[in-house]
């Protein structure tokens, strides 16, 4: 039985939780959550923006639920190990899964047996983050516009090699997307993970690298790289100064995102019960605000707006990933 789901702990959470509803119940009229305290489970280490955005939640969603709302860990196979677990939870368990594209949408299609369907174990709760891509160059190229490095690579198209944090995230697969639009055929060279990635890119060892916006924007602020372009439909409102790659000259837009989900099994009216309550959770300005602050784009949305959602994120991704012919 996985962590989350022991007995002993459901015991402890919910002493806890019955502490902390009785000063609530004259506070305000939370929502009737049933079931006792909720976990977020998050399929990956603590302190990144995925375990950050959960938290910054949790501790807003259980004065609104009148229950305990925890974040749970569960760091494993490139965030599976969590879906694998959750989709496993009880209709009467209170777990939802903060999950993302990688995990959701790629992971099915490039791995012959994931160990999960997303369609038939899961069912979507509510987007609450969004987050763009980033091309950036490093010291080898001096370069201060994306239509500069576009007329390079055409000149020299040996030179588009396009570091990415790890084949088969989704920089790799954006960095196909930049290479169609450019008529540039990559080379992807993956890394392992965003640190290393930014590091050849400042020593000058790596010329191009597409990675999340927030993994490389620290650099860019403090010189050290140059982000040419951003793959927003606007630009991002902690970097008003980067252009996307639509002011840039090249018809291209994608994101990434953070979206809860529950295991099927979990009763229709808790999952909207659930979703609204993160949506209000979302709309809160103070949460905002440390959310930016952190370099992340929060989202309110329902469940209806997440599944749609979710369907037209697909059918953007999908040929581009079956395409690519990746398996790990």
């Amino acid at each position: 039985m996985p962590a989350f789901l022991s007995r002993r702990k459901l015991i402890m959470a919910g002493g806890m939780a019955l502490a902390a509803c009785a000063p609530l119940a004259h506070a305000q009229a939370p929502a009737a959550l049933d079931g006792g305290p909720l976990t977020l489970v998050v399929g990956y280490a603590p302190g990144g923006s995925t375990d950050r955005i959960a938290r910054l939640i949790a501790e807003r969603l259980t004065p609104k639920l009148g229950v305990q709302v925890s974040v749970e860990n569960r760091p494993g196979e490139g965030g599976r190990l969590a879906a694998k677990e959750v989709k496993r939870a009880p209709a009467g368990q209170n777990v939802l899964m903060l999950g993302n594209p990688a995990v959701m949408v790629v992971a099915p299609l490039v791995i012959k047996d994931a160990g999960y369907d997303p369609d038939k174990d899961f069912v979507p709760v509510s987007q609450v983050s969004s987050y763009d891509f980033a091309l950036a160059v490093g010291s080898k190229l001096q370069l201060d516009r994306a239509m500069f490095l576009v007329g390079r690579l055409w000149a020299h198209p040996e030179e588009a090699v396009f570091g990415v944090p790890a084949t088969g995230s989704l920089p790799h697969f954006f960095g196909l997307m930049v290479g169609d639009a450019l008529s540039v055929q990559p080379q992807i060279k993956g890394y392992g993970g965003s640190a290393p990635l930014a590091a050849d890119l400042v020593n000058g060892s790596l010329p191009i690298a597409i990675d999340t916006l927030d993994s490389l924007y620290p650099q860019h602020v403090a010189g050290k790289i140059r982000i040419l372009a951003t793959s927003g439909k606007k630009r991002a409102g902690f970097a008003p100064n980067i252009p996307t790659f639509s002011e840039a000259g090249m018809k291209i837009d994608a994101d990434g995102w953070n979206t809860f989900f529950a295991p099927s099994a979990m009763p229709p009216a808790k999952v909207q019960l659930l979703a609204n309550s993160i949506r209000d959770v979302m709309k809160d300005p103070s949460l905002h605000k440390v959310a930016e602050s952190l370099f992340i784009t929060p989202v309110a949305s329902n469940a209806a707006e997440t599944t749609q959602m979710l369907k037209t994120y697909r059918a953007q991704w999908e040929p581009v990933v079956r395409r690519s012919g990746f398996h790990p």
